[in-house]
């Protein structure tokens, strides 16, 4: 039987400025991190198999290919690199894709309904398999949105290279986009997932939301995002570090990595860590956009500040 955490609820309807968003997005961390990293475990524990077993192929086949470049010598093309290599590195490629696609769309949704779950039950009182319910039961939604979001980074990409070629402003214009985007699909995503409507009428209304408070989602993803890659940083430094130490070790010792399995599992090891570190910053990201939705939903219509008014009035009754 899980054990619930104390039940301290953070009212997320409630019109809040900016720095309030922030504010309320680490306090809801401090909360549900250890819960929710609980649920991202148990769910996602077969795709963290499938991203050790894609860091080991990825390994393998850099290191074949760097050795073999070392030992034929800088522009001799006598020799042809070990096929086995090639292959490992382009497996590995190939299921990196994959596995990272199915990972980022299951944590993506698992993140927006725990953060549904929440809200309804008014704090951290639910269980593990409450979440992966309301997961399944929006899965049809959640496939259609992910097709239109495949259409929609098209015509980004298309827009992202025309503002390249634009000289300063552009390069502004183009992380403006990024993050109005991001604010965008997070918003119009949780917007599915707890009001139950369809994937077009869901992204109408994150339209709606983040043109009519601009700079307030631009601003929230801006900040939190840097946080939480310094966040990110902060947890990969440890492990990072010792890597750096290890592969300085390899290259001042003239080691044969062809000859040793030390230097494939330590990179394999530390490659893997780096693969499900950025997946969870995946799902910390999405929660901001969660908080963000409710904020900007409240301030347009005002439901939880009238059904509060209404309380007040049958009460008065």
């Amino acid at each position: 039987m899980q054990t619930n955490p104390p039940n301290r609820y953070i009212e997320l309807k409630i019109n809040r400025d900016f720095g309030d968003i922030i504010t309320v997005y680490f306090d809801f961390l401090k909360q549900n991190l250890k819960k929710f990293t609980n649920i991202f475990l148990s769910y996602n524990g077969i795709f963290l198999v499938g991203l050790l077993i894609v860091s080991y192929l990825l390994v393998t086949g850099f290191v074949g290919l760097v050795t073999y470049e070392n030992n034929s010598g800088f522009g001799d093309s006598t020799s042809t690199p070990d096929e086995a290599y090639v292959f490992y590195f382009i497996a590995g490629g190939i299921l990196f894709a994959v596995i990272f696609i199915i990972v980022a769309i299951l944590n993506y949704s698992l993140a927006g309904a725990y953060m549904v779950k929440y809200e309804s039950k008014e704090g951290p009182n639910f269980e593990k398999k409450e979440v992966w319910d309301f997961f399944k039961d929006r899965l049809g939604n959640i496939i259609v949105f992910v097709l239109l979001l495949i259409v929609l980074y098209v015509g980004l990409t298309i827009v992202n290279f025309i503002l390249l070629i634009i000289p300063i402003v552009g390069v502004f214009a183009r992380y403006i986009l990024q993050f109005f985007t991001t604010a965008w699909i997070g918003v119009s995503f949780y917007c599915m997932l707890a009001e139950n409507k369809g994937v077009t009428e869901s992204f109408g209304e994150g339209w709606n939301l983040v043109t009519k408070n601009f700079w307030k989602s631009v601003g929230v993803q801006f900040i939190i995002g840097i946080l939480n890659v310094l966040l990110i940083f902060l947890v990969l430094m440890i492990p990072g570090g010792l890597i750096t130490l290890y592969t300085y070790h390899v290259i001042d010792t003239d080691l044969d990595v062809s000859t040793s399995i030390i230097p494939t599992i330590v990179w394999t090891i530390g490659l893997c860590a780096v693969l499900i570190t950025f997946v969870y910053y995946q799902c910390l990201s999405q929660f901001v956009n969660c908080i963000l939705y409710s904020a900007l939903h409240e301030k347009t219509y005002n439901t939880n500040t009238r059904s509060k008014i209404e309380q007040i009035g049958v009460l008065a009754e």
